[in-house]
């Protein structure tokens, strides 16, 4: 048994068993003559050493992190170039990972943390793409031309800490710079009362307000997301914005034991009282204007005011609606058969869904942030969460100034749903933007006015 440093690649097969089930000796045929043409002579010039293989991956040790990286950015070009005749669905392509860490040789196999953490990487990756740790990347951004996208701190199954994630893909867009306003974000970390772990960061300054959790989010990569990026920096310029992961997701405690309306209580108040939050307003969007009504009824001398956006007070599975009903059921559908899943079919449900007007760029970041936020089973967790939370009664009792806003055109939470929180909450004003898109997004219809109508809002309630 030797131990020493080493990095790491860990590769698997996408879709192996889906692969081999539409053509066995195809499949097989076409691996050998990569193993045999391209992977093992490219792992070979680069000083590395294949540890173990599985009929759909394997693991290789090499001596230097940069010679491991530009042997994975190789192979993984290379297999692109030899797959592009075939339709997407028939393709070969691998996800990889690399990290740098201790190592235990034994009897021909590898064994300790760094691998543990190379696989987890690779798990991370896109298909074709490869996933570093953050060593791994401090040790090659100046040493190979190969550009790697942020993905930020990332939970991982197993692994307690956080692990920062970079990612480089064949297929990626220009690297997004993170607005200015971001830099103040420090993350920090809270208990909730059942002892998980929240992970909450603030920027800008003013009048307090604390964001409620909306489907799936992530503190760090969201700044970069075409999607929040702008958004959240427009939020910070308004007010001391507090945003934290609900449980399950992001840097948040992923393996929790219980997802529930009160726990999402529970987690808020826990955050506010972390950030030194005495009195403040809430800001929810989606499901978090149900769960802002909630915490609003529940500690009425902590809440200021309320802004809800595209929200609702009842799940889909609450209105009486078969057409909500048959939504629900169809998203976990494909949560269930697709999360993660290369075929764009699962991403354009969502997409078309919660943002018809985005661009390509716009749905293939809101689509990654979902994936990498949380596992399937979280997520349709949350899913059914949402789907049967009723906070009408809530609302009914709420004497605090409230601001519902909705997008005319939203089909994940149609302005009827706006419209009816509008009518329970007794202190509520409604204002109906313009637009499709469920989210707020710089350069389509309704961003400017949304900010039109809250910066009135908060000078007028937030002193």
């Amino acid at each position: 048994m030797e131990q020493r440093l080493s990095a790491i690649l860990a590769a698997d097969m996408v879709g192996y068993s889906r692969l081999m089930e539409l053509d066995e000796l195809g499949v097989l045929s076409r691996q050998k003559k990569y193993r045999r043409e391209l992977i093992d002579p490219e792992i070979e010039r680069s000083r590395g050493s294949i540890v173990k293989t599985t009929g759909d991956g394997m693991l290789a040790t090499f001596e230097s992190v940069q010679d491991a990286v530009r042997c994975a950015v190789n192979i993984q070009k290379a297999m692109n170039l030899n797959e592009t005749d075939l339709e997407d669905d028939q393709r070969i392509r691998f996800r990889v990972g690399i990290n740098l860490g201790d190592v235990i040789f034994d009897e021909g196999d590898i064994f300790g943390d760094g691998v543990n953490v190379a696989a987890r990487l690779e798990g991370l990756a896109e298909p074709g793409g490869v996933c570093v740790s953050d060593i791994v990347h401090q040790a090659v951004q100046d040493r190979v031309d190969t550009p790697f996208r942020d993905m930020g701190g990332q939970r991982v199954k197993n692994i307690s800490r956080p692990i920062r994630v970079w990612h480089w893909s064949p297929q990626a867009a220009p690297r997004r710079v993170a607005p200015d306003i971001s830099l103040q974000q420090r993350v920090r970390f809270c208990k909730s009362a059942d002892g998980v772990n929240l992970a909450w960061a603030s920027t800008g300054h003013g009048t307090p307000v604390l964001k409620a959790p909306n489907w799936l989010n992530h503190i760090e990569y969201e700044w970069t997301s075409p999607v929040w990026g702008d958004f959240l920096s427009e939020m910070s310029k308004l007010c001391h914005l507090v945003r934290f992961d609900q449980r399950g997701n992001g840097l948040s405690d992923w393996d929790v034991g219980d997802i529930s309306e009160d726990r999402m209580i529970d987690d808020m108040i826990a955050v506010a009282d972390a950030a030194g939050l005495d009195q403040f307003g809430l800001f929810g969007i989606s499901q978090g204007s149900a769960f802002s009504i909630r915490f609003a009824a529940t500690y009425p001398d902590r809440v200021k005011f309320l802004i809800l956006l595209g929200g609702y007070v009842r799940g889909r599975m609450m209105r009486g609606d078969a057409e909500a009903e048959q939504f629900y059921q169809a998203s976990r559908a494909m949560v269930s058969a697709g999360w993660g899943s290369p075929n764009p079919v699962y991403r354009h449900f969502f997409t078309s869904s919660y943002m018809p007007d985005a661009t390509p760029e716009e749905g293939a970041s809101f689509d990654e942030m979902q994936r990498i936020s949380a596992s399937p089973e979280t997520a349709l967790r949350i899913m059914e969460m949402n789907a049967y939370v009723d906070a009408r009664a809530d609302a009914q009792r709420l004497n605090v100034p409230t601001l519902v806003l909705h997008v005319r055109d939203d089909m994940a939470a149609p302005i009827s749903e706006g419209r009816e929180t509008a009518r329970e909450v007794p202190t509520a004003e409604f204002v109906e933007l313009p637009g499709a898109n469920h989210c707020m997004i710089r350069g389509h219809a309704g961003f400017d006015e949304f900010f039109q109508e809250i910066g009135p809002f908060l000078r007028q309630h937030g002193g």
